[in-house]
């Protein structure tokens, strides 16, 4: 059984001179990462991020100690349950978490989200799930007349309440009768948080500076207008930021519309799942939406993970578009505070794909999986 163990850092002599004359180079820090590579295409993402997250280590003397856990379906076919029993004290220790996919043909996908993903989200109360979408010059949107560049937004979602709260269940169950009670629970500590880390992102990107809150309180009016009272409440605090509240179907509508007009857009649990999609479809490609689930805080480690899920229908082929991991590697650095490296590894994507030579078939090319990631690895020098 694998666990997370912290390494010390270890100091470096210079060789050649006297004792006296060497010099002690600055200790190399190593970070500890707890590696999911979960299933389907998963598996062969995340040794092509973890390729790329070694190389820009190197040139910021850091290093990563990759613990591997094999949990997953494949652990669910064999022992009923998606991670073990103590899984999440396993996961504590490490600095940060490196998810591949979850999903199977042959299991429930509630079954698979709810015995892995959503456990350790909740666990670490990973309550911001941070999901750009960025247009790169070269990539070819969906909609008509859209440049590089021109789409520039981040999707923040709230992550461990509102309607994934899992709160309800059933009444006669598999008779005609049968009742399925879903309660969303939405509080007013969960929603301020989040609303403030919107804020607070809008205010660093320093780019429209514009928050955009998504609702739905016309149809859902206890939740959705606790919802919307916190925005306005937290909005008042972050004058120089605009605001802008949309009920989900007009913001759904306006991501195709007007993509150009939004720069942070905060949304419940469903909705900016939803929402964050539509952002994938229309910045070319779901192999290349990144994201991460942050506890803001940093009193547990926060996990990293591409959007586009297990992909069962081309699993094994070789040719599953790594950049999605790539670019989830890189928001991991940044939480790691190794944001120059970061910096490194989005510019190195954005090298290669406005070059247009090597890009996977959800691309509109023919490359294979590792043929990117060299790609990536030679703009990284």
């Amino acid at each position: 059984m694998s666990i997370c163990i912290r390494l010390p850092a270890t100091g470096k002599t210079a060789a050649g001179g006297t004792p006296h004359e060497r010099i002690i180079i600055e200790a190399m820090k190593t970070f500890t990462i707890a590696v999911i590579p979960g299933d389907g295409v998963g598996a062969e993402v995340v040794p092509e991020g973890k390729r790329v997250l070694e190389a820009a280590a190197k040139r910021h003397n850091v290093s990563f100690a990759f613990q591997d856990f094999d949990w997953g379906a494949a652990h669910f076919l064999r022992w009923g349950r998606m991670m073990p029993a103590g899984a999440i004290d396993l996961l504590q220790p490490c600095d940060a978490i490196y998810l591949g996919a979850v999903g199977h043909p042959q299991i429930p996908d509630h079954t698979t989200l709810n015995g892995l993903l959503l456990p350790i989200r909740r666990a670490f109360d990973q309550y911001a799930n941070v999901r750009p979408a960025y247009l790169y010059p070269g990539v070819t949107s969906p909609l008509a007349g859209r440049n590089g560049g021109e789409i520039d937004f981040v999707v923040v979602r709230e992550n461990t309440e509102g309607e994934y709260a899992q709160v309800g269940g059933f009444l006669y169950t598999h008779q005609p009768e049968e009742v399925a009670i879903q309660t969303a629970v939405f509080t007013h500590r969960g929603i301020e948080r989040l609303m403030r880390y919107a804020f607070e992102l809008a205010v660093k990107r320093n780019k429209k500076k514009r928050v955009t809150s998504i609702t739905k309180s016309n149809a859902q009016g206890y939740g959705m207008v606790l919802w919307d009272r916190t925005f306005f409440e937290v909005s008042a605090k972050y004058p120089d930021v605009e605001t802008e509240s949309l009920l989900v179907d007009a913001a759904a509508m306006n991501f195709v519309r007007r993509p150009e007009s939004f720069d942070v857009v905060v949304a419940s649990n469903l909705f900016g799942d939803i929402l964050s999609d539509l952002g994938a479809a229309i910045i070319g490609s779901m192999g290349l939406a990144a994201s991460a689930n942050l506890d803001p805080e940093r009193r547990f480690p926060s996990m990293f993970e591409p959007v586009h899920g297990s992909a069962p229908d081309i699993a094994g082929k070789g040719v599953v578009n790594p950049l999605a991991a790539i670019l989830t590697g890189a928001m991991m650095l940044d939480h790691l505070e190794l944001s120059a490296a970061a910096q490194e590894v989005e510019s190195a994507v954005a090298a290669v794909l406005a070059e247009g030579k090597v890009r996977t078939a959800d691309l509109g090319g023919a490359s294979r999986t590792v043929e990117v990631t060299a790609a990536v690895l030679e703009k990284l020098g």
